[in-house]
């Protein structure tokens, strides 16, 4: 009898083991699913923030390159085209990150440095650990540590 009741315990316990494991994945696939939610929506409002911005650098634009025009041609001093330089400049990288390839251009260059540069994105003192996060928790809020409450 006590090696049945032994059986449909583990049998039990193997079970509760796989449904733990399953819905810790579960709970896995859906933190990352939201993060990645999160990070597209943050990439979104970043773009679209360049495309408002490039609404009034571009009229900015117009509006020197109309006066710095009106202004040499009346004076005749053609170094009053140079803001236009710089500006220009300016223009078309907004432009290239609201409408152009800048993102494409630089996932891709992000994606080489994790390649080939891993060892410049690590972390001073390495990731943080539970014991760090803990030890700066006490020493913040002078509370005892949680293995003691």
């Amino acid at each position: 009898m006590g090696i049945f009741a032994s059986k449909v315990m583990d049998q039990n316990l193997k079970k509760q083991q796989e449904f733990m494991l399953h819905n810790a994945r579960v709970q896995m696939e859906r933190q990352i699913l939201m993060q990645n939610e999160m990070r597209e929506r943050q990439m979104a409002m970043q773009i679209a923030w360049s495309r408002e911005f490039l609404k009034y650098f571009g009229s900015f634009f117009g509006l020197a390159a109309v006066g710095c025009t009106a202004g040499a041609i009346k004076r005749k001093k053609p170094g009053l085209f140079a803001p236009l330089v710089p500006l220009g400049f300016v223009l078309a990288y907004q432009v290239d990150m609201a409408y152009g390839s800048f993102i494409h251009r630089m996932r891709e260059e992000a994606e080489n440095i994790m390649v080939a540069e891993a060892d410049r994105l690590n972390l001073p003192h390495g990731p943080p650990t539970f014991e760090s996060i803990e030890k700066a928790r006490r020493a913040k809020s002078h509370l005892p540590p949680l293995s003691e409450k």
